[in-house]
């Protein structure tokens, strides 16, 4: 199955970002939340950073898991 970096509909707090990382790296989104928070911290380029992988991250309700040809 081919994975697909989209915004997640079931761990989502804001916009789904997070969860659809977590969901993508196959690790907890509370990890990934943290990380943005401190770099939220380190001079505000985690809130940037989040805000622009909101805009450009597709909603995962349109995408669907297909099996990959096995090329």
């Amino acid at each position: 199955m081919k994975k697909r970096l989209t915004k997640s509909k079931k761990e989502r707090m804001l916009f789904g970002v997070c969860g659809g990382l977590g969901e993508y790296f196959d690790i907890d989104p509370t990890f990934i939340r943290l990380a943005f928070a401190a770099l939220a911290l380190q001079g505000g380029i985690g809130i940037v950073l989040y805000i622009i992988l909101a805009i450009l991250m597709p909603s995962g309700e349109g995408y669907k898991m297909i099996p990959s040809s096995g090329q």
